[in-house]
């Protein structure tokens, strides 16, 4: 378990920024258009990473959180045959090249409506944070050019992708890692039941076309959204799919509240124990990436470099702190306390 990254590299500066902080690990893709990559081009890309002393563990697939109009691969979630079977092949061929180039993982999102947000408010010290308040949005927005998808057209359209895909990961040896629906939103919210927004729905998820390389880009803010209560209840969450090995990416996000109501936030101030859950995805041996996802908007000259570097350094601290008692062979009663 290590610090990562999935920041998109404003140019080489920030690969090398990276390294000087100690995060040796990222999500990060090449140039040029999705369903264009070539094997070389993932190659070159790895290599260059590689120059700097990090590793490439993941890249995005074109499936991304966007909404459908702004998607790489509208026809997979859109159901609409045959044009999603060629961007089926075109994903299959895609996890081949990733895997021919010695890149272990590729993460992606099954998504229609995109990520829902209400306004902007502030937060600590008055950053700008995001926020979704049920109350405050428009509850009867009427469905985009996608219509009515209800429960059982999402995991039709679902395990159609699965059903194709898997088997070519699994012979690939690329760990396929799907971000769930964010946030959870009522069934029916702009025409669309999102049945990844519940941890249910997730369970269901990982069962279907059951294989070491289907997982989840576990998003612990995401998942924390879905909750009455994320400071109680998130640490079994994490117990239940990091048990089954189902966590292949961890997005080590906090919030302020829970379900339908909560403010993003830093990872020392929300309503999740930050330290309880990285000891919790220790408890079961989860091996990849804590990676910050999103961070509040600050006053900097460099807003979003000086938000993720603290969220960079609080991981590290975080995972240091485990780290000690195993290193000074503690047991617990040893521990210092205070």
């Amino acid at each position: 378990m290590y610090v990562g990254t999935q920041v998109g590299a404003r140019d080489d500066h920030d690969f090398a920024m990276w390294a000087q902080l100690g995060v040796n690990n990222v999500c990060s893709d090449p140039p040029g258009e999705t369903h264009t990559w070539t094997v070389d081009d993932l190659k070159r890309h790895r290599e260059k990473l590689e120059s700097y002393g990090i590793t490439l563990d993941m890249v995005q697939l074109p499936l991304s959180s966007t909404p459908l109009d702004r998607s790489q691969s509208p026809n997979i979630m859109l159901g609409k045959s045959p044009e999603r079977d060629r961007e089926i092949e075109s994903v299959q061929k895609l996890i081949r090249n990733i895997g021919e180039a010695g890149i272990p993982a590729a993460k992606y999102n099954m998504n229609i409506i995109g990520i829902p947000r209400s306004e902007r408010e502030k937060g600590r010290g008055g950053s700008s944070n995001s926020t979704f308040r049920w109350s405050k949005m428009d509850q009867d927005e009427a469905p985009g050019f996608w219509g009515v998808v209800d429960e059982d057209d999402n995991w039709e359209r679902i395990d159609y992708f699965l059903e194709r895909v898997v088997p070519v990961a699994e012979e690939a040896k690329v760990r396929l890692a799907c971000h769930p629906h964010d946030p959870y939103t009522p069934p029916g919210y702009r025409g669309v039941t999102r049945v990844l927004g519940t941890v249910e729905g997730m369970k269901r998820f990982v069962q279907m076309r059951e294989s070491p390389y289907h997982g989840l880009n576990f998003c612990q803010g995401t998942v924390s959204e879905m909750l009455d209560d994320p400071g109680e209840e998130i640490y079994d969450v994490i117990r239940w799919f990091g048990s089954r090995e189902k966590i292949f990416n961890v997005h080590f996000r906090n919030i302020r509240g829970g379900k339908l109501n909560f403010m993003e936030s830093f990872p020392d101030e929300g309503a999740v124990n930050m330290v309880r859950a990285a000891k919790t995805y220790q408890e079961v041996g989860y091996k990849y990436m804590l990676m910050p996802d999103h961070v509040p908007h600050i006053d900097s000259p460099d807003p979003s470099g000086t938000a993720f570097a603290f969220c960079y350094g609080y991981i590290t601290a975080v995972l240091q702190a485990l780290d000690e008692p195993r290193k000074q062979g503690w047991t617990f009663k040893d521990m210092p306390r205070g």
